[in-house]
């Protein structure tokens, strides 16, 4: 499990949520999760996995797979909030910043829409690698409801 969960994971239902509840996680992007996604993506840009081509390009050196991060922030959906259950119907991002290899992204989503009647839960999304703003954007899901 990535480090740095900050709940356990499982389901909120749509009358446990809050607007401004927040959940995030972290990770280490590290050679092998890079080379991990790289496999499961197909994606195997030289940006990405050779230090020699990617040195000659503007980020002057190896940065992950944007999708990475977004996929942290699917994590926090589907695991913390609101959790299993969830369905993705949109998600918006803008990539702001590279992530380097080894550098530990902070993938964190606030909710800031609850619509209890249709399901619907309006998230802010960002990813973080220090003070840097890497990933930024917004997600609508369906969140579970009890039955």
């Amino acid at each position: 499990m990535p480090r740095g969960h900050n709940l356990p994971v499982g389901t909120m239902y749509i009358d446990e949520l809050e607007v401004g509840m927040s959940r995030y996680l972290e990770k280490k992007i590290d050679d092998e999760v890079i080379h991990a996604f790289a496999v499961l993506s197909s994606d195997h840009n030289p940006m990405h996995m050779d230090e020699e081509y990617a040195s000659g390009t503007p980020f002057k050196g190896r940065i992950a797979h944007g999708m990475i991060g977004a996929g942290l922030i699917s994590a926090v959906i589907g695991e913390q909030l609101p959790g299993h259950g969830t369905v993705y119907l949109r998600q918006d991002l803008k990539f702001t910043a590279p992530v380097r290899p080894n550098d530990v992204v902070r993938a964190e989503v606030t909710i800031h829409d609850i619509d209890i009647r249709t399901r619907r839960v309006g998230l802010d999304c960002i990813c973080r690698v220090g003070d840097t703003v890497v990933i930024t954007g917004k997600a609508l899901v369906l969140a579970s409801r009890r039955e």
